[in-house]
């Protein structure tokens, strides 16, 4: 039944999500044959009560509104593709990893409960039991998470709700000096297993980004309402650099990555606005923008040998300082390219 079961939803999600689907495509995208893919169809309408017409107008099936339709239909269980099964399960592992101290359970257990419901219905039993087997049959490894003191998230998202200045006792690490910001909070950012906060600084006049796990101390300021900034201009200005770096004034990497390599390369985001070409050697080359070489130096040099960075000059020479630093410390020097 599970088998038939996730046809019968990828049938439905094909329709929901492009309005109207023809006979072949169908065919085409769950691999049946013409009788299978008919029975389910007649399943569906019939015993589903699912409102599936035929559109002769676009020659595909579409939801209707049939007088044969049943008051409603359901699916005999709830069944996710990839990136549903992922965004459920990723939830769930980000709020119970929030709630380290048990501060935030009031609010973070009824989310748990309802995302442990949905995956209790989208198993093949539909019992609690199921769902747990799931998660536990389902991995997201996180490393290098740095953790975030449930009861500085639960100020810094109570000031973002209710549009309420903070003032933060802030580490900057790069500095290593501790400073005191009052800040208007723009939006959360969740990246690489760890919690950030755009936010209007009021200090520098502004926008800043800060590492939640660097708050030593925060308060919510009652009394003084944030100052409000366009969401697309926190965009335009925090959004151009590679990686958490923000800035407005990109600069771009060219890496080429060797034959071996450019396999997967090929299928890897780096930054959304990157661009990829194959070279006529089999090697892939890649550009991509950033305003700060801190993230793109470390992510080359994850590569070993087989990247190698052609621009910008100051780039390529913070790669070579990088990787001289490190052989020096196993008694060797590297070669100039």
């Amino acid at each position: 039944m599970a088998n038939n079961t996730a046809r019968l939803y990828r049938i439905e999600s094909l329709i929901r999500a492009r309005g109207h689907v023809s006979f072949q495509t169908l065919l085409e995208e769950l691999e049946v044959s013409r009788a299978t893919l008919k029975r389910d169809l007649e399943y569906l309408r019939s015993r589903l009560g699912a409102p599936i017409e035929y559109d002769r107008d676009v020659n595909g099936y579409r939801f209707g509104t049939s007088p044969y339709a049943g008051p409603k239909h359901e699916l005999p269980g709830l069944w996710f593709d990839e990136a549903e099964l992922y965004s459920l399960l990723m939830a769930q592992q980000l709020l119970a990893g929030l709630d380290s101290d048990g501060l935030l359970s009031r609010h973070l257990q009824p989310l748990l409960d309802r995302i442990r419901e949905l995956l209790k219905s989208g198993s093949a039993e539909g019992d609690e039991a199921a769902a747990e087997r799931l998660m536990q049959r389902v991995k997201i490894v996180s490393a290098l998470r740095r953790p975030v003191p449930s009861r500085f998230f639960e100020r810094v998202s109570t000031a973002l709700l209710a549009r309420k200045r903070l003032h933060l006792h802030y580490l900057a690490r790069t500095r290593r000096e501790l400073s005191e910001r009052e800040v208007s909070p723009q939006r959360l950012v969740h990246y690489r297993h760890t919690w950030y906060l755009d936010a209007w600084c009021h200090r520098s006049e502004a926008l800043r980004r800060f590492a939640l796990d660097a708050v030593q101390e925060a308060t919510v300021l009652e009394a003084k309402p944030a100052r409000e900034i366009a969401l697309k201009r926190v965009q335009a200005e925090m959004d151009a650099g590679y990686g958490i770096f923000a800035g407005a004034t990109p600069r771009w990497a060219v890496l080429v990555f060797d034959v071996q390599a450019a396999q997967w390369a090929s299928r890897e985001e780096w930054h959304p606005q990157q661009e990829g070409r194959w070279l006529d050697d089999g090697r892939f080359e890649l550009r991509l923008p950033y305003v700060d070489d801190t993230e793109v130096v470390m992510d080359v040099l994850r590569q070993g040998e087989q990247v190698q960075v052609l621009a910008p000059p100051e780039l390529v020479q913070a790669v070579r300082s990088r990787l001289a630093a490190a052989a020096a410390r196993y008694g060797r020097s590297v070669a100039e390219p």
